[in-house]
């Protein structure tokens, strides 16, 4: 076998065809990786892998290899040395094994050169070196097996012809049917199955850095079938009823082999970030899908690189997921691909709330509008939700945008199924009878919690009359919301809900312990008091480990106020920087705060925290640029006329959000209880809850039209954090399965460094069109030379 397998190497390397074959490879790759334009070239990519790459070689290898392996017997049987080589003492799977391992060891030697490919990737990297080499082993190791399997379809193509052209095209067709033949059928039939016949969807998972059992098992089925037709194909015998036997079992065997290891498997996520590895929460959710849930994703059309990274991304982990259920389909669709229907699907996707993003495309010189709708619709069972794929932050660059989005893509359609499969089973109560705020103001956020929860205001009125029933009827929920009081809460009123967070209950506090807010400045002169306002919870807050002090935070970051600058029917209205506006920002990666956008605040108070057993967790603070202010205080409009004196904001980040975990210590513990309990609690269960220094964190503006979109600016266009903030926390207070912790994965992004690629795009792209070629040669004058001083003794 390796007297074969020396012989077809120099016999490759002897001729001119030989390093044709592989310079026309190189060549080919060069140009569409590094000169041509198009979705294949890595220096317009944008982003720090390979991943081109993988995409295109499969394309050329179903030239390169047909032309690698068609005179592997073809060019035996025309010389007529066939039956010379059939009676040597070596067996004919020997025989076999020598001339397909010789082929392979050539396309290894061809592919050697592309590692430049990823020292240019590591090199261009912003920083240098972010390339995911894990990942790009991964996937040299898929395209190692993929090249197993057409090594061995062309070794058997080479044996049906004595000519090496019919070798050369039976190898591609053949090729070209399992790679992506069967992909069409599967499409069209609608078959899963067949899909799994093909190719392409195993390398698909491999080529970024996945190794999965199953895709192993299916390569080495195809490569060791081909390999033993190709053993019964030298044979210059007729094949025999036996020989035809023997290869249908042998074939129906591994299909059988293959079909039941699907439910066995092993995968081995190679990636550094572990980007396909699905959290268990959400296999968990998929397990329990039982009938098809259909995914429409309006990522298609000709985006801008950044944005077909988000579609690239998105579909990746769509296939991840129906990799564990095959129940779970998608489709990609262009809402705007025919102009016919174009302006109708437009208003159609924005009726359904579907808003469609506008984008700069800078090509050629030329600036020009796109509209794209990244945003996915996900149906079970009669009912949809929608997806945003959509990730904004204030100030975000297009990359920072799908760095953002991609981050939070595991999360979104994790949630979204988690809708759709499970029923609603938790129960909000949101607090009323202590001044607290109006519907009106909280509407938007009490719409959105309606998709999980079911909820219902709860007044503690009745606490004075029966105040055991009012406990018992509260204790019925998971979860209270105290949305800004304003009046005083009485002893009992407090016991009750001290009793409810005894038995394992968990709240969301919003609140102020200053009595200020921007309506109460819009009079004739401007101005207002901030006052304290007492409710009668320090004691209640400090006995839990937090204390909300009656002091504004000024912050030089924060949100503008908008005002009527000018006279008359020249007044405009313009926003104006307001230190009374902070804008906070998420302290740590905290699943509740990890990857949100800023969240507006409006006369934010400080939290201390105080030692006790209780685990706090800072969730946001103002900017380091902030200073303290007391009360009683006068604020005036008068103060956006003045430039802030940055040297008095010193004060530091202030604490304006806590999540509190633990087992709480009752507030009445070894105290007088205001009244009787049938079944009082000193010590809770394990329980959490969410202490927010502002209760306008969940105020949303009312318009003409009724209630707006929480945390939506309508001067500025601006849309903060609110709802995403508050909305993670409650899910993060309720969260039993562990979804909301997928928030804190972190999935990096790697660019390439464009500064570094503009002023060096010729170097590099030298450094891999040629530089290939002159180390083929380089290779061929070594060998040769050798060849000769070899055969001349």
């Amino acid at each position: 076998m390796l007297a074969i397998l020396k012989k077809e190497i120099n016999s490759f390397f002897a001729s001119p065809i030989g390093y044709l074959v592989v310079a026309i490879f190189l060549i080919v790759n060069g140009l569409f990786l590094w000169l041509f334009k198009g979705e294949f070239n890595i220096l317009d990519y944008g982003f720090a892998d390979v991943s081109p790459f993988f995409m295109l070689a499969p394309w050329v290898f179903l030239f390169l290899i047909p032309a690698i392996t068609m005179r592997s017997f073809s060019d035996e049987k025309k010389q007529g040395t066939i039956e010379l080589l059939l009676t040597k003492p070596i067996s004919h799977f020997n025989i076999v094994l020598g001339k397909y391992l010789a082929a392979f060891i050539l396309i290894i030697i061809a592919l050697i050169p592309t590692l430049l490919y990823v020292y240019t990737v590591y090199q261009l990297g912003n920083p240098i070196g972010n390339l995911d080499m894990g990942s790009t082993l991964g996937s040299y190791f898929g395209l190692l097996f993929l090249v197993a399997a057409y090594t061995a379809i062309g070794v058997f193509a080479s044996t049906v012809s004595d000519n090496q052209i019919v070798a050369f095209i039976i190898a591609v067709f053949i090729c070209l049917f399992f790679f992506i033949g069967l992909d069409s059928i599967a499409d069209f039939t609608s078959s899963t199955f067949v899909e799994q016949l093909g190719m392409n969807s195993h390398f698909k998972s491999m080529s970024r850095g996945v190794l999965d059992s199953r895709d192993i098992l299916y390569f080495l089925s195809v490569t060791l079938f081909f390999l033993l037709l190709t053993k019964h194909g030298i044979n210059t015998k007729k094949a025999g009823k036996k020989e035809l036997v023997q290869i249908l079992i042998l074939g129906v065997g591994l299909l059988v082999i293959n079909v039941f290891t699907q439910s066995i498997y092993k995968r081995f996520d190679l990636t550094k970030d572990q980007r396909y590895t699905l959290s268990q929460s959400v296999l968990d959710i998929i397990k329990d899908v039982d009938s098809p849930i259909i995914i429409d994703v309006f990522l298609e059309g000709d985006f801008p690189s950044e944005f077909r990274r988000l579609q690239t991304e998105t579909k990746q982990l769509l296939e991840e997921f129906s990799a564990y259920n095959p129940y779970i389909a998608f489709n990609f669709i262009n809402p705007l691909e025919d102009d016919n229907s174009r302006d109708a699907n437009i208003r159609s996707l924005n009726q359904r709330g579907l808003t469609p993003l506008q984008l700069s495309v800078n090509e050629n010189g030329k600036s020009t509008q796109e509209v794209i709708f990244p945003w996915a619709l996900a149906s079970y069972n009669n009912e949809t939700v929608k997806i945003s794929l959509l990730k904004n932050k204030i100030g975000a660059s297009a990359k920072d945008m799908v760095s953002n989005s991609v981050q939070q893509l595991e999360y979104v359609f994790a949630d979204g199924f988690s809708k759709l499969v499970y029923p609603k089973r938790r129960k909000i109560a949101v607090l009323r009878g202590n001044g607290q705020l109006e519907n009106k103001y909280i509407a938007d956020f009490v719409k959105t919690l309606r998709d999980y929860y079911f909820i219902a205001p709860f007044t503690l009125d009745s606490v004075a009359s029966n105040a055991q029933q009012t406990l018992d009827k509260l204790e019925a929920f998971d979860l209270i919301i105290n949305a800004k009081p304003t009046q005083a809460f009485s002893e009992q009123e407090k016991l009750v809900l001290d009793q409810f967070i005894m038995n394992g209950g968990k709240s969301l506090w919003l609140i102020n312990k200053v009595a200020i807010d921007k309506d109460s400045l819009y009079n004739d002169a401007g101005k207002s008091f901030a006052t304290a306002r007492d409710l009668n919870l320090t004691d209640f807050f400090f006995k839990y480990g937090v204390r909300i002090n009656p002091v504004l935070v000024n912050d030089l970051y924060s949100a503008p106020i908008t005002l009527a600058i000018g006279e008359g029917s020249e007044a405009q209205f313009q926003p104006i920087q307001w230190q009374y506006s902070p804008l906070a920002s998420g302290a740590n990666n905290h699943p509740i705060v990890n990857n949100i956008n800023l969240v507006k605040f409006d006369f934010a108070n400080q939290i201390d925290t105080l030692k006790n057993t209780i685990s706090k967790t800072i969730l946001l603070q103002s900017s380091p640029l902030s200073k303290l202010l007391g009360t009683p205080r006068e604020i005036s409009l008068d103060i956006v006329t003045k430039q802030p004196d940055r040297t008095t904001f010193t004060n530091g980040n202030q604490t304006l959000a806590v999540l509190l975990e633990g087992e709480f210590t009752s507030v009445y513990n070894n105290r007088v209880k205001p009244f009787k309990l049938s079944d009082g609690k000193n010590k809770s269960a394990a329980t959490k809850m969410v202490v927010i220094a502002d209760g306008d964190v969940i105020k949303n503006d009312v318009g003409r039209k009724g209630p707006q979109e929480l945390g939506f600016d309508k001067w500025t266009g601006q849309t903060y954090g609110n709802k995403e903030f508050l909305l993670n926390a409650v899910n993060y207070l309720l969260d039993d399965d562990g979804l909301i912790n997928i928030r804190s994965k972190e999935i990096a992004i790697a660019f390439l460094d464009s500064e570094k690629i503009a002023s060096q795009k010729t170097k590099w792209q030298l450094i891999n069109i040629v530089l290939p070629l002159v180390l083929l040669g380089v290779f061929g004058f070594i060998f040769n030379f050798y060849r000769k001083k070899k055969y001349a003794v």
